[in-house]
Parts: structure tokens; sequence; C-alpha cells
């Protein structure tokens, strides 16, 4: 009788050490990105329980969603006190689009744990997608439960700019980079905020902040383009113009712009050259671009060329 016990004893044993090391071999995969090869080697194991999870992340991690819920579910069926695996399962709902679920998901989270801050500022995302104006709220009571959580600080200081609450909108935008200086999308927002106040010296410098993190864009040197304009900066205003066209060649508009741009530094030559490019480009050519190329070409003594310009200018008018 002792002898089978030792027997039974051994084999278990044997087992125990058997799925660990295939554990082990499945974890190494997923560890190295491998992700396909884990769940392969999960799979192998005799009892599943305590990889579901394991084999839901890699599911995610290839892009195979619907696997990833599918194995979610299983791994809360067998744990469902573990509050992190709620949260991962209902990320994953929102992030599909299952938007119902995942309200239903997060507020029973939040009813766990109230004073978790991320579990607000998800079901914050999930009804601002729902067009709820509540979602500001939740965003609200994340940052007061985090004041450094960036997330939360993008989302209210992006809505104070919407609603053109600019002492509002600097304020919280201020926090949020006491306790990350380098965030892109504050940044971003301060530098609108500073130009739709037209405080455009300042929008140049905050525009400019975002090029020397090396984000570059075709909003981003529009707007420094505009605001060096209007301090009347313009070699400044048409290097940011011409790099915001190099996203955008067939801009007729910022073509037009920068026709303007060489009118007021008094290089009329340059002027005529992108004014007739923009009205090339336009379908139906308006007549104040017609009334700039002829003024344009009547500074340069090209009279006849300019005449002709103003004639179809009237005519585009009447």
């Amino acid at each position: 009788m002792r002898f089978r016990v030792i027997i039974v004893s051994v084999l278990l044993m044997s087992c125990m050490v058997n799925a660990q090391s295939i554990k082990d071999k499945a974890d190494h995969f997923f560890a190295t990105g491998n992700f396909s090869k884990s769940i392969e080697t999960y799979k192998t194991l005799e009892v599943l329980d305590d990889v579901y999870d394991d084999i839901a992340k890699a599911y995610v991690a290839i892009g195979n969603y619907g696997e990833g819920l599918a194995y979610y579910k299983k791994a809360i069926s067998v744990s469902p006190e573990d509050l992190l695996l709620q949260y991962q399962y209902a990320k994953l709902l929102s992030k599909t689009k299952n938007y119902k679920e995942a309200h239903k998901r997060f507020s029973d989270l939040i009813q766990s744990d109230s004073l978790n801050p991320n579990f607000h500022y998800e079901l914050g995302v999930i009804l601002e997608k729902l067009q709820d104006s509540t979602a500001l709220e939740r965003f609200k009571t994340t940052f007061q439960l985090d004041s450094t959580h960036q997330k939360a600080i993008f989302k209210i200081g992006k809505r104070h700019l919407v609603k053109r609450r600019f002492k509002e909108a600097h304020a919280i935008i201020d926090v949020g980079l006491e306790s990350y200086s380098e965030n892109i999308e504050l940044i971003s927002l301060k530098a609108q905020a500073y130009y739709h106040q037209e405080y455009y010296t300042h929008s140049v410098v905050w525009f400019n902040k975002l090029l020397d993190l090396g984000e570059k864009s075709e909003f981003i040197h529009e707007k420094l383009s505009l605001s060096y304009a209007q301090n009347s900066d313009y070699k400044d205003a048409i290097y940011h113009r011409e790099e915001a066209l190099k996203f955008n060649p067939q801009d007729a508009s910022a073509l037009f712009v920068l026709g303007n741009y060489y009118a007021a530094l008094s290089d009329f030559e340059k002027a005529e050259d992108y004014y007739k490019k923009s009205l090339k480009l336009r379908d139906v050519p308006l007549s104040n671009e017609y009334q700039k190329l002829g003024l344009v070409l009547n500074k340069q003594r090209k009279y006849k060329e300019a005449i002709e310009a103003l004639k179809k200018s009237k005519k585009r008018e009447s």
C-alpha cells in the first residue's frame, strides 16, 4: 500500500513538473513576442484554468479580439472576484465597441472599488462614445482621484477649449504639464488655446515646442504660419506654409495665401507665381484671386496681363 502511494506521488509530482515546464515555455514564447506559439503551447496543458487569461492576452496581442473576449470570459468564470481580469475584459469590450456590456462591467467595477481612478476614466470614454454628456463628470472624478492622470486632464482640457473656456483650459493643462512636461497632446491644446485667443506670440512658442519634440504635421505648420503672419513675420510664415504644403501640395488656398505673404514682402514675382498656381488648381476661380493677381502684375508693370486678370475678376463678380 505504501509503495502504491509513493508511485502515485511520484506520478503527480512528474505531472506537476511537466505542466510547469510547458507553462514556462509558453510564458517564454509570450515574453519574446511569439504569441501564436505561446497560445499553441498553453493549450497543450491538461488543465487550462490557470492560463485562460494568458491565452486571452496572447490572442489580443495578435489582434484576434473575438478569441480574446472568449478566453477572458473563461478566466472570469474561474476567478469571478479577480478585478484585474474584470478590468481587462471590460477594456477589450470597449475596444471592440461592445459599449453596452462594457458600460455595465465598468459600472460594476466602480461599485467594487470607487476609488480607482481608471475605472472612472474608462467609463467616461465609453460614455463619450455613446455621446453621453455625463462623460465629463467621470473625467473630473478621475482627476479628483488622481491629479496626475494625463488622459483625464486632456479630456477635460479639450472640453474647456471647445467651449472656449480658455482660462480653465490653461489651468488644468498646466497641472498636467507639471507632472509630464513633454505631453504632446497637452502642449498641442495649449498652443491651440493661445491661437484661438489670438495670442499669436504665445501660440508660436507652443507650436514650436511640438516641432522640438519631433511632431510634424500639416496642422502644426499651418497654424505656425498663420500665427507668424498675424505678427507680420512673413518670412517665417512663408517657411511654415511651404512646410505645410509638403503634406498637401495641391492645396490651392495655401498657394494663394503664400502669394499674399510674398506680396506683403513686395516680392511680386513670387506672389505672381503662387497666385497663378492657385488659380490653375481651382475648378471655379474666384474674383478675389484674379484681383490679387492683377495687383501684383501691375506692381511689376505687366500692364497688359494685369488688365486681363482684372477683367476676369470683374466677370467673376457679375
